[in-house]
């Protein structure tokens, strides 16, 4: 027997999304997760580990209610962001008749999904300042349900102008399902669309505790959206989607305390982003430092210096852009503490081109 022949012919033909962990390269400084550097202590409290979990936990949606501005009935919390954007295709999309759009450079798992549910897609590139093309997505709108956006764009860092989201709204009003995934707002919080939930209905915020609150192991995300959405998205979510120790954490974490404590987190990390692009400045290897707004800067280097490599070498790991639309010979770098940036600067500013280039 072949079990191939059971597959569905596009998961045989899928090429999965290939997350920090899935590669195989090892070292002692990890720089290519958006991870925070350094674990949070938290310790487990709840012990009735034997009861299944609430699938909605109250105290945790009140909290990031509070924390993002928004009502607890336009919350909905998940694993991950991941989840939800699984989840928004599940309850809007038509497999092989709608269409989901996105626009790279941009993050992988919107494709990823989509193949894997037999969601047809459309790839819109953003235009040279990475901004979006909005007279190309306006004339591709046929079939389409949903948009989707991150900002900060992940991998480029940049923000994408408020004008044009604003525009793109309106654009799709009565049409389609705007899906910001703002996954590193918490460090450029003025760019969050997050004041506009009651004035656009058709606008679906995603966010997690995976970067600014160091948190990333536990995977827990949330949608912010309006009600009716989200009673839509509870249809369809796990019947348990949080396990009991991430529902501990999570609360732990979203206590005013510990808000706090994220919060000076984020001023570090923007002040050794701050550091690290003056930095690589500095450096004959780079090309060009893109301006970030998030836990990461995007660098060009000269190919020449085989950076990737070298650094690789030295036991720190970065994440390779250069099969991304636009980012030939890019990597993205994520913010670490000081010293890890001091480190990745330290070895760059030496590197020479090799006489075998």
């Amino acid at each position: 027997m072949n079990i191939r022949d059971l597959a569905r012919n596009n998961v045989l033909a899928l090429k999965p999304y290939q997350s920090a962990r899935r590669l195989t390269h090892s070292g002692n400084i990890w720089l290519n997760a958006n991870e925070f550097p350094i674990a949070p202590d938290y310790k487990l409290r709840y012990k009735k580990i034997h009861r299944y979990p609430m699938c909605q936990p109250q105290e945790i949606i009140n909290k990031y209610a509070y924390y993002a501005g928004v009502r607890s009935d336009q919350i909905l919390v998940s694993r991950g962001a991941d989840e939800s954007i699984e989840l928004l295709m599940k309850v809007f999309c038509n497999p092989g008749k709608d269409v989901i759009v996105f626009c790279p450079p941009t993050y992988g798992m919107y494709k990823t999904t989509a193949e894997i549910l037999g969601i047809n897609y459309r790839i819109i590139p953003k235009n040279k300042n990475w901004q979006l093309d909005l007279v190309s997505i306006k004339s591709q709108l046929n079939n389409v349900k949903l948009i989707y956006i991150c900002n900060p764009n992940n991998p480029t860092g940049n923000i994408i102008h408020l004008n044009s989201l604003k525009k793109l709204l309106n654009i799709i009003q009565n049409r389609a399902l705007l899906i910001t995934d703002e996954a590193y707002i918490d460090f450029c919080p003025d760019a969050s669309l997050v004041r506009w939930l009651s004035m656009y209905p058709h606008l679906v915020i995603l966010r997690t505790l995976s970067k600014a609150f160091a948190l990333a192991g536990i995977r827990c995300g949330f949608t912010l959206a309006n009600p009716e959405i989200i009673k839509l998205l509870e249809k369809v979510i796990a019947p348990y989607p949080l396990p009991i120790p991430v529902i501990d954490i999570a609360e732990q974490a979203l206590a005013p305390i510990n808000i706090r404590y994220t919060k000076n987190r984020i001023a570090i990390i923007n002040t050794n982003r701050d550091i690290l692009i003056t930095g690589l400045k500095k450096c004959s290897c780079v090309q060009k430092v893109f301006t970030s707004s998030a836990n990461y800067v995007l660098v060009r280097f000269n190919p020449k210096y085989q950076v990737f490599n070298a650094l690789l070498n030295q036991g720190i790991v970065l994440r390779d852009q250069n099969d991304q639309l636009g980012l030939i010979n890019c990597l993205r770098i994520t913010v670490g503490t000081f010293n890890e940036c001091n480190r990745v600067v330290s070895i760059l500013k030496k590197l020479r081109v090799s006489s075998s280039t």
